[in-house]
């Protein structure tokens, strides 16, 4: 049997992933309330997210649920935990979602850079033009202005050495 997720969300009392979905393309909608156990605010939202996706109950149901959003109804029950209001841990998650283009990532441990290169993945994946969509064009040209005094840099320069 095949189900399709709708919608999926939290509930903090008592703490439970809630999921809206259809089962093989019916029109019958269902909800599934699957309860989180043994969670606190000293827990990992990524490691439980990956536990409630491979248990083997709910894997079917959660086949269409990416695994970040599961890690963001973890994110945002863990902030209810330790007493944040849900729009202060939704601008806390959305902080730590969000990658900064002048932040050095060479300086990062590579707990830390496998979580940045899976943000930058799943927003390339959610804006890439597939050969499928109504709006993909082939072979795009565009031509840039050159409004601008174009900068040089030492290494266009030629230079009398021969490297």
């Amino acid at each position: 049997m095949t189900y399709v997720a709708k919608k999926c969300g939290v509930r903090f009392q008592p703490p439970s992933i809630v999921l809206i979905y259809t089962e093989d393309n019916k029109d019958k909608t269902r909800q599934r309330i699957m309860p989180v156990r043994n969670f606190s605010t000293s827990s990992d939202c990524s490691l439980a997210a990956e536990q409630l996706k491979n248990n083997p109950q709910h894997q079917a149901y959660l086949e269409g649920v990416s695994l970040r959003q599961l890690q963001k109804l973890y994110s945002l029950l863990k902030g209810h935990l330790g007493g944040e209001s849900l729009a202060e841990s939704l601008e806390k998650f959305r902080q730590e979602e969000t990658i900064d283009p002048e932040e050095d990532m060479n300086k990062l441990d590579d707990e830390e850079l496998a979580k940045r290169k899976s943000i930058m993945d799943e927003l390339f994946e959610k804006n890439r033009k597939k050969k499928d969509d109504p709006d993909f064009i082939y072979d795009i040209e565009v031509e840039f202005p050159q409004d601008e005094q174009l900068e040089s840099c030492g290494w266009d320069v030629e230079s009398g050495e021969d490297v």
